[in-house]
């Protein structure tokens, strides 16, 4: 058992069916983030494509960190404190390409491996420089299915053991194939874990998105996977596109429509996960499948058009992905601490980011993105999109339904007659799951945090 250091915060305080409120808005919590969370958290904070040539760069933005992400090899990627070792300025912004890195306050510079490569007036110094005191410091890099995450900790566990048992559900995905469709990012006045347990639950699609319970069974359930969660819908007895039990009972002869309704509210109110290759694949059914076919029938005859579109435009497909794999694997993943993905289409991913903004513990960075497969050369070049005000971009419908609560519920938090959240016992157990990992997380420093 691990022993915990003491805190007003202890993870004891966790019950599954209650998560204490103070967490949400608290300084005192949001600076024990700022310690001891986040310089010692794998973060995912890009995608191998976003660095096809030496010298690609990324910049990624925690807090008071800034860490500088570089291909400085072929087959290799280096992250470093984005930081000139003379007086502290930040060296590089956003994203882009540089051969050298150069401080633009006194030309200090650096090349792609971190080594200082010239100081002005070095002589000035006596000897006294070292290349402990010039180089650029060093932050642990890995990446797994095309994701790459920094960890500032030179101590931490490795990524790989940081992600267990992730990899036994989701490997054969082959998500490292997967590339930006789009990615918008936005400031929400919350905090980041309300922002990001949003969809860490299915529990409020019966609510907040009833346009598509006609051809969901919701009713779902969750829970902790290490230091991570999964969420799946529960569908027992059932194929997996039907009506919601919630719903008055309706009898559907032709379950092609079930299939149709769910590709075409999907496609144009997610605009993510169901793809065009998906959405086209379906249209086949209306006249290549018989209006009589059983379920399992017209849900074969769509995977086969799928699978022959993925063929034809030269996206492709996993090549070992079992039907019983991909219901083992659920729908939706929370990577701890910040990082949620929706993956159960395949071919298609829904990712989400949340990140504090600055030292407002009610305000958020929130990444929307979506993944897909694309043939060879015809993945689009990737356009981040920032809208300060999600409301001044144009979103999808299930989006908007989303961020219109989240502000609600944060706001909501400071009530005197709200104490805590009463989170489902079944349904929303990732959640419980979390703030229990993320206490002892911040109680252990890092270590033991998904006991």
């Amino acid at each position: 058992m691990a022993q915990h250091t003491k805190t007003r915060f202890p993870p004891e305080a966790i019950r599954e069916d209650f998560i204490p409120k103070d967490a949400y808005y608290s300084r005192e919590f949001a600076a024990l983030e700022e310690e001891r969370l986040w310089p010692r958290v794998w973060q995912m904070v890009g995608r191998l494509e976003e660095f096809p040539k030496v010298g690609d760069y990324l910049t990624y933005d925690i807090l008071g960190d800034s860490i500088l992400i570089v291909r400085n090899a072929p087959d290799s990627l280096k992250a470093y404190h984005n930081v000139c070792m003379h007086r502290g300025r930040r060296l590089l912004d956003g994203c882009g390409s540089v051969q050298e890195i150069t401080c633009r306050f006194h030309g200090w510079r650096y090349n792609l491996n971190g080594e200082n490569t010239r100081i002005v007036d070095a002589a000035d110094w006596g000897g006294r420089l070292t290349p402990e005191d010039t180089h650029l410091r060093e932050v642990l890099i890995d990446t797994w299915g095309g994701w790459v995450f920094i960890n500032m900790d030179p101590e931490a566990e490795s990524l790989a053991s940081f992600l267990s048992p992730m990899q036994d559900y989701l490997d054969k995905f082959e998500f490292e194939s997967l590339r930006y469709h789009w990615f918008k990012t936005t400031i929400l006045p919350s905090n980041w874990k309300t922002a990001v347990e949003f969809f860490n639950e299915f529990y409020h699609v019966q609510q907040a998105h009833p346009q598509v319970l006609p051809f969901t069974n919701d009713y779902s359930k969750s829970g902790g996977f290490g230091k991570h969660g999964m969420m799946w819908f529960e569908a027992e007895g059932s194929v997996p596109l039907s009506r919601s039990p919630r719903l008055p009972a309706k009898t559907e002869p032709d379950y092609r429509n079930f299939v149709l309704d769910f590709v075409e509210r999907y496609h144009t109110e997610l605009e993510a996960m169901v793809t065009t290759r998906h959405y086209h694949a379906a249209q086949r059914l209306r006249t290549e499948v018989e209006a009589s076919a059983s379920p399992t029938e017209v849900l074969t005859k769509w995977m086969q058009f799928r699978l022959e579109a993925a063929e034809a435009d030269g996206s492709g497909w996993p090549k070992d992905l079992p039907f019983d794999y991909i219901n083992r694997s659920g729908l939706d993943w929370h990577v701890f601490p910040n990082f949620v993905f929706l993956h159960g289409t395949v071919d298609g991913l829904l990712g989400y980011r949340a990140r504090p903004n600055g030292d407002d513990p009610e305000s958020c960075i929130f990444d929307v993105f979506s993944l897909q497969r694309f043939g060879p050369g015809k993945a689009p070049v990737l356009n981040r999109e920032f809208h300060p005000d999600w409301r001044a971009a144009k979103w999808p419908r299930i989006y908007a339904q989303d961020f219109v609560n989240i502000p609600e519920v944060q706001k909501g938090m400071h009530s005197r007659g709200f104490t805590g959240s009463r989170p489902n016992p079944v349904q929303e157990r990732a959640i419980t799951h979390f703030h229990r990992t993320l206490r002892s997380f911040i109680a252990d420093g890092g270590a033991n945090a998904d006991r």
